[in-house]
């Protein structure tokens, strides 16, 4: 009997092959556990977790899971007439997540932000029949290789009508948001994981290379990134967490945030 893909139990990712370091929790952005590295599977999850699905925001619905599993993000199902498309990825892929996403639409495709989040996007893959989009500059930390993941290149990929990815750089090299121009109504939205953090003041958002390590994004960085978003229109901004979302003046308060940041950190 072939034993299942591996899962790491700190930070989510799925390997192909069983290994004894991951290599996404070796890394400064992320940690080794105190205890050390501890290894499950989707089977294993599948009976720790419960299937937590909500409506985040106008035609977006949020799926995770409960008590929660490795970092603790949710995917956000961005429902449009061209078809669903799956921001992020949350490791528990059950059959109640599996109806549900199925009577919504299905999938048309799978956009992550970043590493940390990639976790079982093959096995989403393979069960909607949908490619993942991935930024070229994080193929290095791809965990499982499948035919399904499309690497793109450059600052900007369009998934169709009104959705477009930007790659800004923050967090991960390959650290890439998605804008939909047609969200809130017309009014725009920005799903943007947590390279753009939404933090409890909701008047501000945040700019990390390392969070759980305190590290600040370099400042170039930070500075290309908000020029990057200053022509796109969009008040809601929906971050990687439960109900961390920017209800409203979603562009105003990216471009303060960046000043803000750059005047400390200059």
């Amino acid at each position: 009997m072939t034993a299942e893909p591996p899962i790491c139990a700190a930070c989510g990712m799925q390997y192909g092959e069983p290994r004894e370091t991951c290599p996404v929790c070796l890394d400064e952005r992320q940690y080794v556990p105190a205890a050390g590295q501890r290894w499950t599977d989707l089977t294993a999850v599948r009976e720790s977790q419960t299937a937590r699905i909500e409506d985040e925001g106008p035609g977006i619905t949020g799926i995770g899971s409960t008590p929660g599993f490795a970092i603790g993000q949710r995917a956000l199902l961005v429902r449009t007439d061209a078809g669903n498309v799956l921001w992020d990825c949350t490791a528990l892929l059950d059959d109640e997540i599996i109806a549900r996403v199925a009577e919504l639409g299905g999938l048309t495709g799978i956009a992550i932000s970043h590493p940390h989040y990639y976790t079982t996007m093959v096995e989403w893959a393979r069960v909607f029949d949908a490619p993942v989009y991935l930024h070229e500059n994080d193929r290095e930390w791809v965990g499982r290789p499948d035919p399904a993941i499309e690497f793109w290149s450059g600052r900007e990929k369009s998934l169709g009508p009104d959705l477009t990815l930007h790659n800004l750089g923050v967090h991960f090299a390959g650290g890439t948001v998605l804008h939909w121009a047609g969200g809130e109504h017309g009014d725009g939205a920005l799903l943007s994981g947590d390279i753009v953090q939404v933090i409890p003041d909701r008047t501000h958002v945040g700019f990390m290379y390392s969070y759980p390590n305190l590290i600040p994004e370099r400042p170039q960085i930070v500075r290309q990134a908000a020029e990057t978003l200053r022509p796109l229109a969009f008040q809601a901004i929906y971050g990687a967490w439960w109900s961390a979302v920017v209800r409203s003046d979603g562009n105003r308060v990216v471009q303060r945030s960046a000043r803000r940041y750059l005047e400390y950190v200059r």
